[in-house]
């Protein structure tokens, strides 16, 4: 499965400046760069409300019922077979992510990442009220399906957009596949692709074993991993621009 293509350049370049700075002090005045005070509460802004379209985005590809994204796969999967809320899934795997980073970095890892934590929390809590907000809304039809995945992906293209271009610190999943591409010496692109497989796989196998097939793993993912990244340099033409004279006063 060939996830984002244009984006991986984006994400690239973020998840080098979060982790490839040999000197730690030199990381946090990469996050801080070019901002004023201002500016930089208006990143963190921005990026909060990227996670809070991709939540809804999550949500209504999973309504769609045609499957939702590589990154959130394994979170619906899990939260279908314990019965815990998605949202609660979602921080605890990503979590999970974070700890992996840390065990392979070790004194590497430099504490600022831990801002993943408060992030993947907060879309976390995100993803339930979308839930709660899209409530049962499915639109009747293979066609509607359809359609509802094609907002989705909108959404979710965005929301990756808005929170790669403010530069702050990479979601758990990004960082989980640069730190693994740091450490065997090949490329983010290459990683990313490999992560997302293994998490895509490892919920189709839990889906087999717990809940005798397939749920929420279907065509969507597939489109959904081979479209957002097109969707995303569509996008990147109008919004980057306006986003770095926003944030960085470029």
């Amino acid at each position: 499965m060939r996830c984002i293509d244009t984006a991986e350049i984006r994400i690239d370049s973020a998840c080098k400046m979060c982790y490839n700075t040999e000197n730690p002090k030199e990381r946090i005045v990469n996050i801080v760069k070019k901002s004023t005070p201002t500016q930089f509460a208006l990143r963190v802004l921005i990026y909060c409300v990227a996670l809070l379209l991709i939540a809804f985005g999550v949500a209504i590809s999973v309504n769609s019922n045609l499957g939702v994204s590589p990154v959130n796969s394994l979170p619906y999967v899990v939260s279908q077979i314990i019965h815990v809320p998605m949202g609660t899934c979602v921080t605890v795997i990503f979590c999970f992510y974070i700890l992996l980073q840390v065990i392979m970095l070790r004194k590497e890892f430099h504490p600022i990442q831990l801002l993943q934590i408060v992030f993947s929390t907060i879309f976390g809590y995100f993803v339930d009220f979308a839930k709660w907000a899209v409530g049962d809304f499915a639109i009747p039809t293979y066609f509607g399906q359809l359609a509802m995945l094609a907002f989705s992906i909108v959404l979710i293209a965005l929301g990756v957009l808005l929170y790669m271009d403010v530069q702050l610190v990479p979601m758990p999943m990004e960082g989980l596949s640069s730190t693994i591409a740091k450490k065997l010496g090949k490329p983010f692109s290459t990683m990313k692709t490999v992560v997302d497989c293994v998490v895509v796989a490892t919920g189709v196998v839990l889906c087999f074993i717990f809940l005798g097939g397939l749920d929420g793993i279907r065509e969507g993912t597939i489109i959904t991993a081979i479209v957002t990244g097109k969707v995303i340099g569509i996008m990147k033409k109008w919004i980057t621009p306006r986003i770095n004279r926003l944030c960085f006063g470029e």
